[in-house]
């Protein structure tokens, strides 16, 4: 049977480190930790330094924009066919993770892929209400605002559930996502 981590193991070859297979390519992972940086920054600076945060969201969602297109031409372990599955597989993984029985996936598991597909629409609706307080229509209307605002703490939590569940999963499959993440290697079995 033909397998992700056969491909992977073959394309990687040698400059694989013994027992590790190259999972997440370099533009997944800049993707990855620019985002996090310029969510954070633009978090950081709301109600405070309008330009520095306007100027951050626009990153943010030039980052989503690329992050999709990505998701479509990238390499195997990138593309959303990969990882994004329906909800009953969902389910599925997050009943069998509650469980403490969940298996190990070379990429993202059903879990990983349904926050990546939300976070990014969060992502998208946190700079769109943004930008729409910013018009000439809707500039100081009170509920766009609020509404602004109320999206971005949403997106906020979510990043949480994402981090506690890259916890849970390192934990309970024994191994850094979070290094993975960074040197783009997890192990092979």
């Amino acid at each position: 049977m033909h397998t992700l981590s056969d491909d992977l193991t073959r394309a990687e070859g040698a400059s694989a480190p013994s027992g590790r297979v190259k999972v997440w390519d370099p533009l997944v992972r800049i993707f990855h930790w620019s985002l996090v940086t310029f969510f954070t920054i633009s978090w950081l600076t709301a109600e405070e330094l309008d330009r520095v945060h306007e100027w951050t969201g626009w990153v943010v969602l030039g980052l989503v924009g690329f992050r999709l297109v990505w998701g479509l031409i990238g390499p195997r372990t990138a593309r959303f066919s990969t990882f994004v599955r329906g909800p009953r597989a969902t389910l599925a993984y997050l009943k069998d993770m509650a469980a403490g029985r969940a298996k190990r996936y070379l990429g993202h598991n059903p879990a990983g892929g349904a926050m990546i597909v939300i976070l990014l629409a969060a992502l998208v609706a946190t700079v769109l209400t943004g930008w729409l307080s910013t018009t000439d229509a809707l500039w100081g209307r009170e509920w766009v605002e609020e509404l602004h605002e109320g999206v971005a703490n949403l997106t906020l939590a979510l990043i949480g559930l994402h981090i506690a569940g890259v916890i849970l999963s390192s934990l309970l499959h024994r191994e850094n996502l979070v290094k993975a993440m960074i040197t783009g290697y997890k192990r092979k079995a």
